[in-house]
């Protein structure tokens, strides 16, 4: 069954989505994953967790947190 990961990250520039996205793609089981610039969001699903993405995204120095629909801000907890 496949899980939505969604979380907030600071994309700011075009190489930060650039590392995102080539640490994204090395996850195993992934099935889909999207980054919007707009809502700083990056959503992936397939058999993962939102901690698996939060290391991942760790190991190139990125903060992501779970998105929050009411506050879309982004925070470290």
């Amino acid at each position: 069954m496949a899980n939505v990961v969604e979380l907030k990250v600071n994309l700011h520039c075009d190489e930060c989505i650039r590392k995102i996205l080539k640490a994204i793609k090395k996850i195993e089981d992934i099935e889909t994953y999207d980054v919007d610039t707009q809502l700083n969001k990056v959503i992936v699903t397939g058999n993962v967790t939102d901690e698996q993405v939060i290391r991942v995204l760790q190991k190139v120095r990125k903060t992501a947190v779970k998105w929050d629909q009411d506050d879309q801000t982004l925070s470290a907890n």
